[in-house]
């Protein structure tokens, strides 16, 4: 499995900056992220995607997943329909870009859960949306890969794995962080649960005493059991981090990655 990182936590670096970073760092993967407001734009056409997928291949580094947004992004867990559709047009040009880029899988926040209706009508709107765009997301060979975020929605694996399961795609699955749950749950125990269902993987690590996030290798995640269990799931994708940090920061979390992988 390669090594690599996500432009979440890099800020406005730019695409070169970005590869830059993996070629002296030694990640061999990356998320790109596009917006309205960077150098990757999400209204790119699609010969600038193809120079960026070039880009990418001559740095031998491979791009891993990819996340694209509006400004107004939209919430697809919203009792209002205008804002879970502005959410599915930011997921229609996303699944584009992917195509264009040949990337197998964009990551999907699918916004945040209010407490207005019920946690019901949000599953089944998501759950809706979802088997609309998975023919887009067949067409553009990219899976939709929803995340486990702190968004108050699939907060257990048994969750995570029905929902899947009722989207019932080859092209629906599931983008699984490592620490986003463990204030109440293992990341083992999701990939035991997700197996074929798991399409891409980020790393963070928590630390449940101060209930904070920490760096890899410094909090409570058992590495060993969960990369034996990633393997076990026969999961064979990119390995993304998402830790932030200074330029030393990020060197030095590249070595922690490979320490990791090597368990």
């Amino acid at each position: 499995m390669k090594i690599g990182i996500t432009q979440i936590i890099l800020g406005n670096a730019t695409l070169d900056e970005t590869l830059a970073l993996c070629k002296e760092a030694g990640y061999e993967a990356v998320e790109l992220t596009f917006t309205e407001n960077k150098d990757l734009n999400i209204n790119m056409s699609d010969d600038e995607l193809l120079d960026v997928r070039q880009k990418c291949a001559d740095a031998g580094v491979e791009i891993g997943s990819i996340i694209a947004t509006y400004s107004d992004q939209g919430n697809l867990l919203s009792r209002n329909k205008e804002e879970r559709d502005k959410r599915c047009k930011s997921l229609a040009r996303c699944l584009e870009i992917a195509g264009v880029l040949g990337v197998d899988g964009t990551l999907l926040h699918p916004g945040q859960l209010g407490p207005e209706g019920t946690y019901e009508e949000a599953w089944e709107d998501l759950k809706a949306a979802l088997k609309a765009m998975a023919p887009v997301a067949e067409a553009n060979k990219c899976a939709i890969c929803v995340e486990n975020v702190w968004n108050k929605f699939i907060l257990s694996p048994r969750e995570a794995t029905q929902f899947v399961d009722e989207v019932g795609s080859p092209w629906v699955g599931f983008y699984l962080d490592t620490a986003n749950m463990m204030a109440y749950g293992y990341p083992e125990q999701w990939v035991r649960s997700l197996g074929k269902r798991l399409k891409k993987v980020h790393f963070k690590d928590f630390k449940r005493g101060p209930h904070q996030f920490v760096n890899l290798l410094d909090g409570d995640t058992d590495w060993p059991i969960l990369m034996k269990e990633i393997r076990a799931a026969g999961y064979d994708s990119a390995l993304i981090h998402e830790v932030g940090g200074d330029h030393d920061a990020l060197l030095d979390l590249a070595d922690r990655m490979r320490r990791i992988i090597a368990m």
